[in-house]
Parts: structure tokens; sequence; C-alpha cells
């Protein structure tokens, strides 16, 4: 059973930005760049420790879909494409509780394989 549990999940597609808010009272703004290149999807993680795949070049990524699973998690539907990434709600909770850190980072990261992100148009 989950730690923490949604009371309200929002997508703005204008400005590409998951808004989730839990019972204990915090709310998280997550864009759909930053869940796109943390999903839980093994794609994504790989299939074990060190085994994690770079994201690049998700800047302009939303999502086109969000699908319920159980009681328990979200399945979004990405516009690249991507749909295999289960956000259980403790996974939801602890990516918004460790943006910052998460996105330090993927930056560094993204920095030291020789990619830059792209601007907003």
């Amino acid at each position: 059973m989950s730690k923490h549990t949604p009371t309200e999940i929002n997508l703005n597609r204008r400005t590409r930005l998951l808004t989730v808010s839990f019972d204990d009272g915090r709310s998280f703004d997550m864009t759909c760049e930053y869940l796109r290149v943390h999903s839980p999807s093994a794609e994504v993680q790989g299939h074990g420790p060190g085994q994690e795949v770079l994201q690049v070049g998700k800047e302009f990524v939303n999502i086109d879909a969000i699908e319920p699973v159980g009681n328990y998690a979200i399945k979004p539907g990405f516009d690249d494409g991507h749909n295999s990434g289960i956000f259980s709600w403790d996974t939801l909770y602890t990516l918004g509780i460790n943006q910052q850190e998460n996105w330090d980072r993927y930056m560094t990261r993204l920095k030291e394989a020789g990619h830059e992100r792209k601007m907003d148009a």
C-alpha cells in the first residue's frame, strides 16, 4: 500500500506541466520532460543498477493521455511514443520531493555526455 495518495492530478498540455496534489497537503508541479526522462520504465531505467539510458531531446515532449493503473498508479502516454512507464503514487511523490536534486543530476549527465538542451520556443 502506498504511503502517499494523490487527491488530484491535473495536466496542463499548454504548459506541459503535471500537477499532483497529495493527501498530506503537498503538491508538485512536474514538467512532462522531467517525468519522461525519469520514467520508471525499463527503457529508461534499464534492467538493473548502472543500466540507465540517458534520455536526450525531450525538451518539448508532452503527455497525450493518462491511463489509471488500478488504484495505485498512472501510465502516461507521451507524444514521442513512450508509454511503458508506470508511475506509482510513491514514485510520483518521490519524484516530486526530489525534483531539484534529480533535475540537477540529469543536467550534469547531459553535459558530461556532450548534449545541450534546446531552449523553449
